[in-house]
């Protein structure tokens, strides 16, 4: 069992080498005015493919993502929190 398992990792290992780093960014994210509006923004990023994480800063107005650059872009993580009804602009 352990020679099979070993055998799979050593053939996999040149794919993760093709594996993009993840890309950390911060949101500005407009219009969140009650305890719920976090929740809505979060999941309207998580829905977004190559998203893999979502924290919420509700006292801050912000979100940070970190995605794979190779499936979502910044714009992408825009336009999700815009169509939810929450705006943003990435925090520089």
């Amino acid at each position: 069992m352990h020679k099979s398992v070993a055998s799979l990792l050593v053939a996999l290992s040149p794919f993760a080498a093709l594996a993009a780093t993840p890309q950390t960014t911060t949101l500005h994210v407009q219009n969140m005015t009650c305890e719920l509006c976090p929740v809505t923004v979060k999941k309207s990023l998580e829905r977004v493919p190559g998203v893999s994480q979502v924290r919420i800063d509700f006292a801050k107005k912000t979100a940070i993502v970190t995605f794979d650059a190779d499936q979502a872009q910044v714009s992408t993580l825009v336009k999700a929190t815009t169509d939810a009804g929450y705006p943003s602009t990435l925090r520089k």
